[in-house]
């Protein structure tokens, strides 16, 4: 679990360098570092979903997954952990620094968990013992994390604590997901990843409109399902 561990170090002090930062940046640089970061997240999020080789399956993925991310509530469940960490140690009494807190601390989770590679590192790293791909994602995840919590604050930093969790899960996994997961369920998770990527850069990020990103997050476990499924119909 080296990866693990260096990515969840690398989140941590990337925030909190992020976080002292903030504190010399006026607004208005805040403002356009946040426009830039979410037009950035966007921009690979299109580039993941061009991925795809089967758009229904990234479709259905979206459709399904964003059901029983309602049914399961997985959005009020990050938001609650989220408040129950701002109040252990944050310590904010307003409450637009709690809702900023959550925001960055919801955000940065999804984002940080969403892409193919937080999967197939851990993957690796449990498998065969190879940290490489998590500690290339440990410096991209350190400098966002970095010019995220310069904008939005503190609750990025803690965004370390799920990242490493679910994680650590996926390493333990590593030899039954490695002989399980081929490349077209990577392919089409990728493309489903990038579509949740795309929902947290105009949403969580830019603010564009309203949408429950983190209901999405089953997206990533039903797309491998659907590809499993139409390979054993004979579709693929």
């Amino acid at each position: 679990m080296t990866g693990t561990w260096i990515n969840a170090a690398a989140i941590i002090l990337g925030g909190s360098l992020g976080v002292l930062m903030g504190s010399k940046l006026s607004e208005r640089i805040k403002s356009t570092l946040l426009g830039a970061l979410g037009l950035f997240v966007i921009a690979l999020g299109v580039q993941m979903f061009l991925k795809t080789s089967n758009s229904l399956i990234t479709l259905g993925a979206l459709v399904i997954g964003g059901l029983l991310g309602e049914w399961l509530r997985i959005e009020e469940g990050v938001t609650r952990l989220g408040g129950w960490l701002e109040s252990k140690f944050a310590h904010n009494s307003e409450s637009n620094d709690r809702e900023k807190f959550i925001r960055g601390f919801l955000t940065a989770s999804v984002l940080f968990c969403a892409g193919p590679v937080a999967i197939l590192g851990s993957i690796q790293d449990g498998a065969l013992g190879n940290p490489q791909l998590l500690i290339i994602k440990s410096i991209l995840d350190g400098i966002f994390a970095m010019s995220f919590a310069s904008t939005v604050g503190v609750g990025v930093v803690f965004s370390a604590f799920p990242v490493f969790v679910y994680q650590a899960i996926l390493t333990l996994l590593g030899v039954q997901l490695q002989l399980i997961i081929n490349e077209a369920m990577m392919q089409e998770l990728t493309a489903a990843g990038g579509v949740v990527l795309m929902a947290v850069g105009a949403c969580s990020i830019l603010n564009l409109f309203k949408l429950r990103v983190g209901s999405l997050i089953p997206t990533l476990l039903i797309a491998p399902l659907l590809v499993w499924l139409a390979q054993s119909l004979g579709w693929m």
